[in-house]
């Protein structure tokens, strides 16, 4: 059910102005791009379609304010603008200090002048970013959320399923607009099984491609858990893939913040050890040998870390497999069959690592648009010279990373 017409689901109330929406942004922006970095490929000439399989939107305040139930309004996610000017993440009813607009507007993390009416149009209008994709030389792209990556710190288990409800409402609307370009994995309420599991029906319904959620622990629930199998049943009942995307700024219970508060250090940690951990509670636990038909994908966290940690969990195998009597197939073996990570750029050592490991066909692409250390603009022009770190790098290699592996991930034909 879509609760206002689709023409408002790239509305913001406060961005505007004269101007194209690109002149707009590149107002926003003009600080931090180097015009010499832009190159407009629009009518480039491509032999296949290019993914961008690790992008974001940003949720404009119809999340909300129209897209939500009204009994749950001011308790859902949100960005509030003060009148002073400042910001706040509000979550249930309470302030969060947490930076948000620095985090979502490219090369702007140092930057104390903006709020959230300054992210850029391409990140909530569904027209500006297929624009914004030409320019970059892109076709299609995944869309993960920005401020809804944090909906792991809602406590209560109905305003985190509400909160679900209204940002899967707003994303399907979006990727409506070009479903052909855009596609987008809908949030997860995992506070609650029974929720979670009514939601991934519901996403399924809306069209979406599959399910996100963070890889810390819900209320302690490991992803191997008895009560987890309903929730990756219904995913394979739906056809609907999974993609585990983490985030700085949780306040959920996490191997980084058991030591850090520096947001610095926190961001070191966050990204790969929570991935590790995932990998290895949904490998060495079982899960996708119970579950043969899952496709899970692990993003942005980089690709360094795969190699050494699937030959350690294929050695932990061999000398004490009998701990763990669920793990039946090898777990590189496993993560070649079912799993998919996504690189940056400047991880052409990495790729070339996993190539030599022979996982050159689970690994994907991701600009991280429009987050502050995303690759734009000019993100192919970034991504051709990590391609050329990759010594004599075939180009069927390159296809796989960009169109072949992407699909197969999203399960398109």
């Amino acid at each position: 059910m879509k609760l206002v017409p689709q023409g408002r689901v790239g509305s913001f109330s406060h961005a505007g102005g004269a101007g194209t929406p690109q002149e707009r942004d590149d107002e926003r922006m003009a600080v931090v791009i180097d015009e010499t970095d832009r190159v407009d490929r629009s009518d480039e000439q491509r032999d296949y379609p290019l993914f961008d399989a690790d992008a974001h939107i940003c949720e404009p305040p119809a999340v909300w304010t129209d897209y939500v139930e009204e009994k749950y309004k001011d308790l859902i996610l949100q960005v509030r603008v003060e009148a002073d000017g400042t910001e706040a993440l509000w979550i249930e009813g309470e302030r969060n200090d947490v930076t948000i607009t620095q985090a979502c507007v490219p090369g702007a993390y140092s930057r104390t002048d903006l709020n959230w009416d300054d992210i850029l149009q391409g990140s909530f209008d569904p027209a500006t970013r297929i624009d914004v994709l030409g320019q970059e030389g892109l076709d299609q792209a995944v869309v993960f959320p920005s401020v809804h990556l944090l909906s792991g710190d809602i406590v209560d288990a109905k305003v985190a399923a509400a909160n679900a409800r209204a940002y899967n409402n707003w994303i399907a609307d979006f990727v409506g607009h070009d479903r052909d370009r855009l596609h987008a994995v809908g949030v997860c309420p995992l506070q609650d099984v029974d929720e979670a599991v009514t939601e991934i029906e519901r996403i399924a319904g809306l069209g979406l491609t599959g399910i996100t959620f963070r890889p810390e622990r819900y209320n302690g629930m490991a992803l191997y858990d008895d009560e987890m199998d309903r929730v990756w049943s219904a995913c394979e009942a739906s056809g609907l893939v999974i993609g585990i995307h983490g985030s700085f700024g949780s306040r959920m219970q996490s191997l980084a913040k058991t030591r850090y508060r520096n947001p610095f250090f926190v961001h070191m940690v966050c990204h790969p050890f929570e991935q590790m951990a995932a990998v290895l509670d949904i490998i060495a636990g079982g899960v996708l040998d119970q579950h043969r038909t899952l496709r899970i994908g692990f993003f942005e966290s980089g690709l360094g870390w795969l190699p050494y940690w699937l030959n350690r969990m294929d050695e932990h195998k061999e000398s004490m497999g009998s701990k763990v009597p669920a793990l039946t197939r090898e777990p590189t073996e496993i993560f070649r069959e079912q799993c998919f990570i996504t690189m940056e750029s400047d991880e052409g050592a990495a790729f070339a690592q996993l190539v030599e490991a022979g996982l050159e066909d689970n690994v994907m692409w991701g600009s991280d648009y429009p987050h502050y250390d995303c690759t734009y603009p000019n993100a192919r022009g970034e991504l051709d010279e990590t391609f050329a770190q990759v010594p004599g790098l075939n180009p069927e290699l390159r296809r796989k990373v960009m169109h072949d592996n992407p699909r197969r991930f999203l399960g398109l034909s």
